[in-house]
């Protein structure tokens, strides 16, 4: 994009068409001060992808839409999710909407009032109902879906709806393989994902979930790593996602070699699509293993559990190079060092596992890796369990982007919601903010300190009045960076459920350049 020939108004429409469903990404909110002539706004559209909650029909999944109050966003927009299956045909999008109820009524007409006709009436409606839909910003929806049949969902935002708008599925599955809690929140679509911590084991049925919002097909090349090294797949290039659809695929399907840890790396040939692992094991209960951030020399893996039984993590490093990496656990008093997990050494092209017993040891804590001077890049994840031998349940953390200046966590209850917060680099200021409840409640909002090198797990503010759930806001007022995770935990029959979100930027505002600027840069 031509920053010199773009007004104010056309830069933003084009970052906005640009991006389509993906989140246009937030750059550093100081490197838009400095830059001469450029100021900082809301992004005026965005999309998020949830991936098909459960194949059990025990399943029941929440869906939690919302977007926080912005200043300087648009006073009109909407935010909607639809069902992948329910999208419409990549020939009547191209149409408007007065066009295609036309084209629907008259071929009702020409049915002559058969059933037909009432079936295709009956289908269309249904395909332009919202699964969730907001209705002002500061206030969480929820929609509810039980069984084997909720969907996945495509959405978009636009407008006062678009700057920070996040969605969150939360699935209780009450018996069977991966029973327990599993949360997941709904990205953005992209062209390439890490997966450390699946498997190809017969203990556990890890699917990775492949959701494609556009309207033409995206070709997808799935890769699996193992302990030695790149395992031979049989199906897993070409893999066809139509359009406006969702694709689970069943790892241990793509390979007869059986491994306990496996990384999952995800290429788009052609298009892009929304990812997710889905993890269940036959003991341990199940959950989400959202996408590790970008390969990287310095990793943080937030929010470990202080209560957490069994932590093993699992890390891998792209290409020949081998790596040892520095360990340190970020805890309330500071930065130490595991005892006997001082450096892990990695080997290139190979998955590597660490178990670290009872990490946190009933304190708050994080994960912090370093490679040497930041030279060889990793992705990782560690998989957590709470509980006893025999009513265990487990969750993923992969290691998470920062909060560079605000993000939210859906679907929090009075009781049962964590916020760890860590700041391993250097002291931070946050702001945190409880919204409005969906069903009532007045938002509350409270600032905390964070310790340079420490994490804490505080004591986040409730709406007052509070019925239903509600969301939680964290901003960055100073200092950092700064890493958040939020733990859903409940208990039934004797098992601690539970799920962790990381909380990743949400992205919602973008560096736009003056066009007077611009300007007097051509007139030169």
């Amino acid at each position: 994009m031509n920053r010199t020939t773009l007004s104010l108004i056309a830069g933003a429409t084009a970052l906005a068409a640009v991006t389509g469903f993906a989140a246009v990404s937030a750059p550093d909110p100081g490197a838009a001060e400095r830059r001469t002539g450029a100021a900082t706004l809301p992004v005026e559209r965005t999309g998020l992808l949830c991936p098909r909650p459960s194949t059990s029909d025990l399943a029941e999944t929440t869906y939690t839409s919302f977007t926080p109050v912005t200043e300087g966003a648009d006073d009109k927009g909407t935010a909607v999710l639809r069902s992948a299956a329910q999208q419409s045909a990549p020939d009547e999008d191209a149409e408007g909407e007065d066009e295609k109820d036309g084209e629907k009524a008259g071929k009702d007409e020409n049915d002559e009032k058969g059933e037909k006709g009432d079936k295709d009436a009956t289908e269309g409606d249904q395909a332009d109902k919202p699964v969730l839909q907001l209705e002002e910003p500061g206030k969480p929806v929820t929609a509810e879906a039980d069984g084997a049949d909720a969907p996945a969902l495509v959405g978009t935002a636009d407008g006062r709806f678009a700057s920070g708008w996040t969605a969150q599925q939360t699935t209780e599955v009450a018996a069977g393989t991966g029973r327990g809690l599993q949360g997941v929140a709904c990205s953005a679509a992209d062209t390439q994902f890490w997966f450390p911590g699946a498997s190809t084991d017969g203990s556990r049925t890890d699917y990775i979930h492949l959701t494609n919002p556009d309207d033409s097909a995206a070709v997808v090349d799935v890769e699996l790593y193992g302990k030695d090294g790149e395992l031979k797949t049989t199906v897993g290039e070409g893999i066809t996602v139509k359009p406006r659809s969702a694709e689970p695929v069943l790892l241990s399907t793509l390979t007869a070699e059986k491994q306990t840890d496996v990384t999952v790396h995800v290429v788009v040939r052609s298009g892009r699509v929304g990812a997710a692992v889905q993890a269940l094991d036959d003991e341990t209960g199940g959950d989400w293993l959202p996408a590790s951030a970008d390969p990287s020399g310095r990793l943080v893996l937030p929010g470990i559990p202080k209560d957490a039984t069994a932590v093993r993590l699992v890390a891998f490093t792209p290409g020949d190079a081998d790596v040892d990496l520095k360990v340190r656990l970020a805890a309330p008093s500071g930065l130490i060092t595991p005892a006997g997990n001082e450096t892990l050494h990695l080997k290139g092209g190979m998955t590597a596992a660490f178990d670290l017993g009872e990490l946190t040891r009933g304190e708050a804590g994080s994960l912090v890796l370093t490679a040497p001077d930041g030279s060889v890049p990793v992705v990782a994840a560690v998989r957590v369990l709470r509980g006893e031998e025999g009513k265990q349940e487990s969750a993923f953390i992969p290691a998470a982007r920062p909060v560079e200046t605000r993000a939210t966590a859906l679907d929090n209850t009075a009781k049962g919601t964590t916020l760890s917060v860590t700041a391993p680099e250097g002291g931070a200021e946050i702001r945190v903010t409880a919204s409005a409840g969906t069903k009532g409640g007045t938002p509350q909002t409270k600032t905390y300190s964070i310790k340079s090198g420490t994490t804490q797990d505080i004591e986040a503010p409730v709406p007052a009045g509070l019925k239903g759930s509600y969301a939680l806001t964290v901003e960055t007022r100073s200092g950092g960076p700064v890493y958040a995770s939020r733990t859903l935990a409940s208990t039934e029959g004797g098992v601690p459920y539970f799920t962790v979100q990381a909380l990743p930027d949400d992205r919602g505002m973008v560096a736009v350049p003056d066009a007077s600027e611009d300007l007097s840069v051509l007139q030169r």
